[in-house]
């Protein structure tokens, strides 16, 4: 896609949002607006082809490196889960993720630039210093710690014993909604990464408790979100920008569920990163983010992805976009049992019905 689209399409004033769909569609009327804000943008958390806004060409998850809590569960009965380091190892790791990574986003040559979140445990924030090794410092726009990226809460100090038949619960119980003692659950993990209650945020601010807000309505996709808005994230206009996210396992298959509107079904299939694997989410022709732009089919098999995963994928890395009502129902199948593809093959089935029934009293 290119960054230089000149054309915007329909932007939505306050006014406009609060009185609702009446008179104002994607595709018709087109308005100039000083505005950075582009209604079917904000209303999806996609890229529509012709808006001015400017995306990042890759977001790439990382998890960190092996750390000494991997190599041995002991670590966290005496050392907190947050300042748990890397091993030797998970150092080496992270020094070869960021070879990868800067083959990745130099792949189209050209001007690039990349710009990191990072976890503030221990370990990724090591594994953040390690990639950062393979990058000049003039290719680095920036990097900035973020809380709401960081690990799944499973606790305080954890006896490895209890762990281990908690964790052995949780399988049975379901690993999104089993929440650890005085610990969190995924579920948990999806409201604080991807809570998208945008245009109530100054509003709850003023009147509900700050945990409240800092779990539910400031989502980290919505610090995401309002980096691009504001050009945080890019300086010149020719150059692509490269989103580099150094986090966790868990948190980054939830971000993935949140961005690609993955069911709680769906995420119970993937498997978790290895140590200082990424993923590759790149912005297609069709001005979606795709998987399957830099991966293969083969590799989304190996993670979990279902077939119907895999065909939305090859999808928003084709140039046709599909109405807002028809990504909605992408994953119909998975609410419906055999859906039909129209009321007249209903009602065919029901006569064939019928006149089977007649046949049978004759």
């Amino acid at each position: 896609m290119s960054h230089d689209a000149a054309a915007r399409h329909p932007i939505a004033t306050p006014r406009e949002a609060e009185e609702g769909e009446e008179g104002h569609h994607p595709g018709r009327d087109s308005v100039d607006s000083p505005s950075s804000e582009c209604r079917f943008c904000e209303m999806t958390r996609q890229h529509h082809p012709q808006c001015a806004r400017r995306l990042p060409k890759r977001i790439i998850l990382v998890r960190h490196g092996e750390s000494q809590g991997n190599l041995d569960m002991s670590a966290y009965t005496t050392t907190p889960d947050y300042r748990i380091p890397l091993t030797a190892l998970g150092a080496e790791q992270a020094r070869a993720a960021g070879r990868g990574i800067r083959d990745v986003v130099a792949s189209g040559g050209g001007n690039w630039k990349v710009y990191f979140y990072v976890s503030p445990y221990a370990r990724t924030r090591a594994t953040l210093r390690e990639i950062g090794r393979a990058f000049p410092r003039d290719r680095v726009i920036g990097a900035r710690e973020e809380c709401r990226v960081r690990e799944q809460d499973f606790g305080n100090f954890q006896v490895e014993e209890r762990m281990r038949a908690v964790k052995e619960t949780r399988q049975r119980f379901g690993r999104f909604f089993f929440r650890f003692p005085e610990g969190e659950s995924a579920a948990d993990v999806f409201d604080r990464v991807a809570s998208t209650i945008r245009s109530h945020l100054s509003s709850l601010l003023r009147s509900e408790p700050c945990e409240l807000i800092a779990n539910q309505c400031a989502g980290f996709l919505e610090s995401l979100w309002r980096d691009i808005d504001m050009g945080r994230l890019d300086q010149d206009p020719s150059c692509e920008t490269n989103l580099v996210i150094v986090s966790h396992g868990l948190t980054s298959r939830v971000f993935l569920m949140k961005w690609f509107k993955w069911t709680v079904a769906q995420f119970e299939r993937l498997n978790n990163f290895d140590n200082c694997e990424f993923r590759v989410m790149q912005l297609g022709p069709g001005g979606e983010y795709s998987l399957l732009v830099h991966h293969t089919k083969e590799e989304l098999e190996q993670w979990g992805m279902s077939p119907e995963m895999i065909a939305d994928q090859q999808w928003r890395a084709s140039a046709n976009r599909r109405s807002w009502a028809e990504e909605c129902s992408s994953f119909i199948d998975s609410f419906f049992e055999d859906p039909k593809d129209s009321e007249s093959s209903s009602e065919d089935e029901e006569e064939e019905k019928e006149n089977g029934k007649i046949k049978h009293l004759e």
